[in-house]
Parts: C-alpha cells; sequence; structure tokens
C-alpha cells in the first residue's frame, strides 16, 4: 500500500468523517458566539429588534452612528447621578465587580464651593467606598467651619491633610480586617472662578477650553513616570513588567489610598499632587472627571471631541462616552462625571461665560 493511499484512508476516516465535521461546526460556532458581536444563532433567528436593526435606529436617530451597537444589558451594571450642572454615569464593564464610586455636592451649604469626585478601586471595593464617602464629609466639614479666601495655600494644606487623615483611618481598618483593597481619587473643587483638582493615583481630569482644546487637570501617577519611579528607588522599592508597569510587580498605580501591604514597605504613597486653574482665563465649556477605563481607550483631546457636542443629551453626554469607552474594548469598571460649565447652573462664574 502507497503512502498516498495510506494517507487518503487517514482522510476519510477521521477528517472528513462525519463526526469529525459536526465537532468542526460546533466550534465554529462557539468561537463566534463568544468573540463576535454578532453571533452566529442571530442569522438563524433573525428578530424584529436585531442588533443590525437597533444601530440603524441609532444611526438615524443621532446622526453619529457607534462602531458596533451593544445592548447596555451585557455592559453589566450600570449607576448614574445628576446635580444640576454636573452629572455622572458608570458601568461595571467586563470586570467581575463594581469598585468605582464617586459623588458630587453642588454648593455646599450655600458656601459657593462644589465638590466632584472620583474614586477608582482595585483589591476590592472597601476602600473607594470608605473614600468616597469619609472624605467627603471631612472635606465639607472643614470648608464649613473655616475661610477659603486663601485657595492656594491653606486650602491646599487643608486637602493634604484631610487625605492622609483618611488614608491612615482607612489603613488600620484594612489591617483589622485583612483587607488589601485600595482606591485612587480624584476630586474637584469649584469656587467661583477658582478651579482646584487633587489627584492620587491614575484616574484623570480634563477641561474643554474655549477653543476646544483639551487642557489636563492633573497627571496620572504611573510607576514608569521619571518622578515616581525615582521616589520609590529611594525608600528600596522596584518596579517591574507584568502586562504594565507595576510597583513591586503588583500594583499599576504609584498612589493610593490603602494598600496597606505596599505603605508598609513606603513604595506606595497617599500624597496628593494638587493643581489650581483660573477659570476666567481658560472660558471652559466642561469638564471630564473620569477613571483609568475611560482612558484607556481615549486620549484627552479625543473624549473632548466626542463629547463636545453632546452636552445636549440626558447626564450632558456622560452615558455615550462610557458606553463608546466600552464599545472601543475598555476592560475596566468606566465611570465618568461630566460638569457642565455652559448652562450657568455650576457657578457664578459660569452664568458670566463670554
Amino acid at each position: 500500500m502507497t503512502v498516498v493511499s495510506l494517507l487518503s484512508r487517514f482522510l476519510r476516516k477521521y477528517l472528513f468523517s462525519i463526526e469529525a465535521l459536526l465537532f468542526l461546526c460546533l466550534v465554529i460556532f462557539l468561537y463566534h458566539s463568544v468573540y463576535h458581536s454578532s453571533p452566529l444563532w442571530r442569522f438563524i433567528f433573525p428578530s424584529s429588534g436585531s442588533r443590525d436593526s437597533r444601530n440603524e435606529a441609532v444611526k438615524n436617530k443621532t446622526n453619529r452612528p457607534y462602531n458596533v451597537f451593544v445592548p447596555v444589558q451585557s455592559t453589566g451594571t450600570s449607576w448614574e447621578l445628576q446635580k444640576e450642572g454636573a452629572a455622572a454615569y458608570a458601568i461595571q464593564g467586563r470586570r467581575p465587580h463594581m469598585e468605582d464610586r464617586f459623588n458630587i455636592v453642588i454648593d455646599l451649604e450655600e458656601t459657593g464651593t462644589s465638590i466632584f469626585g472620583i474614586f477608582d478601586g482595585h483589591g476590592g471595593e472597601f476602600a473607594a467606598e470608605f473614600t468616597e464617602k469619609t472624605l467627603f464629609k471631612y472635606l465639607m466639614v472643614r470648608i464649613m467651619s473655616s475661610s477659603l479666601d486663601d485657595q492656594t495655600g491653606n486650602f491646599t494644606e487643608m486637602i493634604i491633610e484631610e487625605v492622609l487623615r483618611v488614608d491612615t483611618q482607612l489603613m488600620q481598618i484594612a489591617r483589622n480586617n485583612s483587607d488589601i483593597s485600595g482606591t485612587t481619587a480624584l476630586f474637584a473643587f469649584l469656587r467661583g472662578d477658582i478651579l482646584t483638582v487633587a489627584n492620587v493615583g491614575d484616574s484623570r481630569g480634563v477641561l474643554c477650553d474655549k477653543n476646544g482644546t483639551a487642557i489636563p487637570l492633573s497627571y496620572d501617577h504611573k510607576p514608569y513616570n521619571v518622578k515616581e519611579r525615582q521616589r520609590i528607588k529611594e525608600v528600596g522599592g522596584f518596579i517591574s513588567f507584568n502586562g504594565v508597569w507595576r510597583v513591586a510587580g503588583v500594583l499599576a498605580t504609584s498612589r493610593a489610598l490603602g494598600d496597606f501591604p505596599l505603605k508598609d514597605t513606603k513604595m506606595l504613597t497617599a500624597v496628593p499632587d494638587i493643581l489650581t486653574f483660573n477659570l476666567r482665563f481658560l472660558q471652559p465649556y466642561f469638564m471630564i472627571l473620569a477613571s483609568d477605563g475611560l482612558w484607556d481607550v481615549f486620549s484627552n483631546q479625543e473624549a473632548v471631541d466626542f463629547l463636545k457636542d453632546r452636552l445636549d443629551e440626558p447626564l450632558f453626554g456622560a452615558k455615550s462616552l462610557v458606553l463608546q469607552a466600552y464599545y472601543r474594548g475598555s476592560l475596566d469598571n468606566i465611570s465618568v462625571m461630566i460638569v457642565n460649565f455652559s448652562n450657568g447652573k455650576v457657578s457664578k462664574f459660569s452664568s458670566n461665560r463670554s
């Protein structure tokens, strides 16, 4: 028997058998259902609510079609919040749990001060939950009980004091409960035409100025940044690449609240960077505060450009921006907060925009 005949018999018996062909069809069907946005069963059993018809409806309604239309249910649980000139929208996304938190306070007790915050937890939700509630409470008490005439001196010191105070309390509770979770903290204070932004971690704030240009309000605390890398090295720590650069090969942000095992080694700090902006000079249209689930797939300018024509949507376009980040493949929880300066409802400054 020749080699050719042996090969022919093998192909007929194993590769071209009914069982092999059925198995191959099953593999193709499962692969397409898991990794494609339009699984094969939609073509076998079409319905009036199909993805294509809904995508076309969105295109006709908004004249701004998405590349792919995904039902909101597939993004996991969602949350939203709106208070006068500010709104937030968040989804669990492709993560097994939702660890982001956010809060908005407009014109605190008629002090003329508004506070906006985004907190991106990791290793569990306790740190973000505790920080959002406790830090906002402490900041509001301090603001109501003191003068804000000096926003660049005493105000900055007050922010640092309260962040470190919350971090100390958080770590004490976390040690007692063996909770290793941590969280970023990005929060902004608006009083008249002065905007103060404090940042711990890799959530990010961006402002759209009068020319439509994205102005960064914070800078990500990443382990590979020269300043952060040098600080970690000086305390005897290290960073290593594990998918992304990480502190001690573990944490992808170099500053956070909580994370007591890394705090004990001094490689991690909760000291915030604080920047102050004069909005009368920038003449902003809106501000974006968001967790890194957005910034993993959007640049600052892309986010501003996407949102400029969507401020008239519900939640000032925050939902559209979050869902678009999901469609682009973000793997994280995604939380976006929009502060709209163009409608005159956030501060006295916004109502006087030229």
